[in-house]
Order: structure tokens, then sequence, then C-alpha cells
């Protein structure tokens, strides 16, 4: 089991073949910055869901839109200018952007 299924499953208890909900991503990025999964790990996750168009019965993933907003900073959250530089978006920026889902979540 991966790295972020291994996360996921404990987290939350889903199948790792599951369309993630909005829990699963806003768990994604809580373990992020917990430091329970790495960047790499995040983003070949969400890379997984936003590369999928269809389920395994042939019909189309649907998402709302918070929930493709937040996969889509997962999405390239490991991205570096350059060999051994510091990530493009540092954890406070991280933290913000879970701050912002939970808040629009609510709102």
């Amino acid at each position: 089991m991966s790295e972020w299924l291994q996360v996921v499953a404990t987290l939350r208890g889903v199948d790792g073949d599951q369309q993630p909900g909005l829990d699963e991503v806003e768990a994604c990025f809580v373990a992020l910055l917990e430091g329970q999964v790495s960047r790499d790990a995040a983003d070949r996750w969400a890379a997984r869901w936003i590369e999928k168009d269809f389920h395994d019965d042939g019909s189309r993933l649907e998402w709302d839109e918070l929930t493709w907003w937040a996969l889509g900073l997962l999405h390239g959250i490991d991205l570096r200018p350059g060999p051994e530089e510091p990530y493009l978006h540092d954890g406070g920026q991280v933290r913000g952007w879970l701050e912002e889902l939970r808040r629009r979540r609510i709102g």
C-alpha cells in the first residue's frame, strides 16, 4: 500500500480506489502539514485523480468546485524551482490553503 493510501486508510478508512471527497482532500492537507505524508505522495495522489476522467464502470467523474480547487493545489505541491531549492509553496502557504478550504466549506 502506498504511503498516501496508508494515511487515508488510517485517517478515514477509505478504499484507495474510491473517488475522494472533500473530507479526504482536507485529510491530505492535514497529513501533509503534520508530516504524515510527503509532498511527493500528496502530489501523486492528487495527480491520479486530476488525470483520471472516468470511473472503472465508464461513468464520468464529477467534482464539486471546492474539491476540484483543493485537488488542484495538492497537484504540484512538491514543485521546486530547481534541484535543492525550497518548495514553491512553503508550509505557511499550505496552511493558508487549508484554512481557506475550511472557510469556503463552511460558507
